[in-house]
């Protein structure tokens, strides 16, 4: 048993030999550095830093040399943000010179590393940024960072269908594409081969990917009775789609605002910038519902601030109805002028028409079941029954201050004793005319009973006559000396003449 066993030394080995065996694979590897060729993209670490040249370690026998001149002059590569012992992606140009030196170039590495980021960008569906540098008929050129890129004219998210279809040769599809020159587009890429030096992108694929991304994004954020600001992008009959950065969300025509609307395009136009109460939202069916006119103030809360019932106000028509028209005196806020409150004879359908603007007055105001009464008839009507009742009080106190006593108790006395006795003197003078008077109605009573009810009439005619007179004569002025004035003296006469003739009635009367 012990002679089949071999010894332990044997199979361990010796020591001196493996350290050997080291040493010679340090040497071979030595002498047979990396194998580069020109064209390879490798990294290396910097060793030292000159005013003209770089010295990059690369894994050679010899650092390589990069030339300062070709680095950029900021940014990524510039020679302030270089420092020793940074990692740096390198070009060979050349792999080895005379000098034993290898060539590199950082320029054109980093179009390498740009080429690679692409390629990543690209394998993970992702979106990027890129300046618009110029354009032509079939489309714009864009810088990606180094690389030259395009994005045809089909994929351009602000062209229309019909300027796609007449391409770059049209002038104002030309004028389009010339305006977007040093423009930020958000870009998908479409196609990538490095081999023919071609990068296609996408505006209208990055468009709509952004907006579903956003559309979820949005359907979590939003909460109901939120405000928002979005644009208008779309108009319809039954509302407007509004814009909220990524989502659309539709207000429907009865939430456009507090007063009636026939179409959206009326109170909106697209590309306007609005703010917008979220009303629900529905996550299933990924619809937004939204309200532009709760989310300003209810003009109806405060119509009772601005305007009060007999106040005269500008209304334009809305809509005529069978029994009256509708009149908007600011936005949100309309009344009803009825038909009662038309001008008579005034017909609605033939006499008014809807945009015209008129004169109207506030009968009354219910905010709490927004109702506003208007009258047309009434514009001109109050106002003159308020210049007349004006009139009528100023008549009275103009009168007391022309009789109003100037020089004391005394004066007033003596004034009213006057007119008392001139009242007193007039209301004589009837009565004797009165008793005259009668006295020829008597001796005309002798002629017929018959006739006794008719000159009974016409007497009780006269009496009130004569009793009606000597109060309009109460009422008359005495001049400064005491005597008649020219009033009542044209007073006196008329009531003479009417008892001359009432006599003359009456004689020929019982003649006949």
């Amino acid at each position: 048993m012990s002679e089949a066993r071999e010894p332990e030394t044997s199979r361990i080995g010796n020591p001196e030999e493996s350290e050997d065996v080291n040493m010679e694979a340090l040497l071979a590897s030595a002498n047979n550095p990396t194998s580069l060729k020109r064209g390879d993209v490798v990294e290396g670490e910097i060793v030292r830093i000159d005013q003209d040249e770089i010295l990059v370690d690369i894994g050679l026998k010899s650092e390589g040399v990069l030339s300062t001149k070709e680095l950029p002059a900021s940014g990524y590569g510039s020679l302030n943000e270089l420092k020793v012992h940074d990692k740096v992606l390198v070009y060979v140009v050349q792999p080895e010179t005379p000098d034993g030196h290898a060539v590199l170039s950082l320029r054109k590495a980093n179009a390498e590393r740009q080429w690679r980021l692409v390629e990543e960008q690209y394998r993970n569906n992702e979106l990027i940024r890129a300046r618009v540098i110029d354009y032509n008929k079939g489309g714009l050129i864009v810088d990606v960072n180094g690389i030259r890129g395009f994005v045809p004219i089909s994929q351009i998210q602000s062209l229309k269908r019909e300027e796609v279809a007449a391409g770059g040769e049209s002038q104002e599809t030309a004028a389009k594409l010339a305006s977007m020159k040093d423009k930020e587009l958000q870009l998908k890429i479409i196609e990538i081969n490095r081999a023919r030096n071609r990068l296609i992108l996408s505006e209208r694929q990055a468009v709509q990917e952004w907006r579903q991304r956003r559309r979820e994004e949005l359907l979590d954020e939003l909460k109901p009775g939120e405000i928002r600001k979005g644009r208008v992008s779309n108009l319809a009959n039954f509302g407007a789609f509004v814009d909220l950065g990524g989502a659309d969300g539709l207000v429907h025509i009865s939430q456009l605002a507090w007063s009636r609307v026939n179409h959206p395009s009326e109170v909106l136009h697209v590309g306007q910038e609005v703010e917008v109460q979220v009303l629900s939202v529905d996550k299933e069916k990924k619809k937004i519902a939204l309200s532009i006119k709760k989310a300003e103030v209810d003009p109806w809360t405060t119509v009772e601030q601005r305007y009060s019932p007999g106040q005269l106000v500008t209304g334009t028509i809305t809509k005529i109805a069978p029994f009256g028209a509708f009149a908007r005196i600011e936005d949100g806020i309309e009344g009803l002028i009825h038909l009662s409150e038309l001008p008579p004879g005034m017909d609605p359908k033939t006499s008014l028409h809807e945009g015209q603007q008129l004169q109207l007055r506030i009968l009354r105001i219910d905010p709490e079941r927004r109702r506003l009464g208007l009258s047309l008839r009434q514009v001109e009507e109050p106002d003159s029954a308020k210049a007349q009742a004006q009139g009528q009080g100023q008549g009275p106190s103009q009168g007391q201050n022309q009789t109003a006593p100037s020089s004391g108790s005394a004066e007033t006395t003596t004034r009213g004793t006057t007119d008392d006795k001139m009242k007193l003197s007039l209301e004589e003078v009837a009565r004797r005319q009165e008793s005259g008077q009668h006295q020829q109605e008597g001796r005309g009573e002798r002629r017929e009973r018959g006739e006794k009810g008719e000159r009974e009439g016409r007497g009780e005619r006269r009496e009130r006559t004569e009793k009606s007179e000597p109060s309009l004569l109460d009422h008359l002025l005495l001049g400064d000396d005491g005597e008649i004035t020219a009033m009542a003296e044209a007073f006196r006469a008329a009531a003479l003449q009417r008892n001359k003739n009432l006599t003359t009635e009456e004689t020929e009367g019982s003649g006949s």
